[in-house]
């Protein structure tokens, strides 16, 4: 049997434009765990996300994913194995998320994602990586890391600039998940349609940026970078120390194994 992709790259033509000028759509594809990734997935994500960068005839990118999730964030079974005295371990699996966090920043073309269900997490934060983020009301966007025992580190990062102090604070110590509205009034989705007109609605809104003067859409995006580029690098440098220390007293252990556990019942 063929291997089934974790990760699926379409491209779609924007006809108003001449040539193979397209608009590339990269589906996160494991939807019977709801798109939470492994490293495997990750790699194969920041490979293809790397190629689309390299490709001057795509002019916008669409992330999205299959099924009834966008992502909902690390696999936690692959997560709960990582040996607490292995640091080097610990430390490799945030710079995994570096790397991917920094890959997509690193796009010179316009970013959308395709909010189609959860976003939890990584995945949370991944989806605030991009540009514009177009959902539907039954979306659930959050950062419940913290019921899973673990600190939420890149998590305040990514959540600042949109939500502010007051409401980072919020998201990252109760864990809970907000809606559609909730997430369209906090700047957390930039667009509300029905929810068979997400993906449909952000690759028309992908179309209509590839339109759209792409030097001057390049140096906007290099500023965006610029203004919060220092504080990614210190919020990875905290996550390695905070997330050793986590992983050292054994809670994050404990309780994803109690999550585990409950899922398999």
């Amino acid at each position: 049997m063929a291997e089934i992709s974790t990760v699926v790259v379409t491209r779609h033509s924007v006809t108003s434009l001449p040539g193979d000028v397209h608009v590339a759509q990269v589906t996160l594809n494991r939807p019977d765990k709801l798109n939470a990734w492994t490293g495997e997935m990750r790699a194969r994500l920041v490979a293809a996300l790397q190629e689309i960068g390299r490709d001057e005839t795509c002019r916008a990118v669409v992330l999205t994913g299959a099924g009834r999730a966008f992502c909902a964030g690390q696999d936690l079974a692959e997560t709960a194995a990582i040996d607490p005295d292995d640091h080097a371990a610990a430390e490799a699996w945030i710079d995994d998320f570096g790397l991917l966090f920094r890959t997509v920043r690193a796009l010179d073309k316009p970013v959308i994602a395709a909010v189609n269900g959860v976003a939890a997490g990584s995945g949370f934060q991944f989806a605030l990586l991009a540009d514009l983020r177009i959902g539907h009301a039954d979306v659930r966007m959050g950062q419940p890391e913290v019921l899973s025992g673990i600190p939420s580190i890149t998590g305040i990062w990514a959540m600042s600039g949109i939500l502010g102090r007051a409401k980072t604070a919020e998201f990252a110590l109760t864990g809970r998940l907000v809606d559609g509205a909730e997430a369209q009034r906090l700047g957390l989705l930039s667009l509300l349609v029905d929810e068979d007109q997400v993906k449909a609605e952000a690759l028309a809104e992908a179309a209509r940026l590839a339109e759209l003067p792409t030097g001057a859409l390049a140096l906007t995006k290099g500023r965006l970078r610029e203004l919060d580029d220092a504080a990614l690098d210190d919020a990875i440098d905290a996550a390695k120390k905070v997330h050793i220390a986590a992983y050292a007293t054994g809670e994050p252990q404990r309780e994803m194994a109690r999550f585990l556990a409950g899922r398999r019942r």
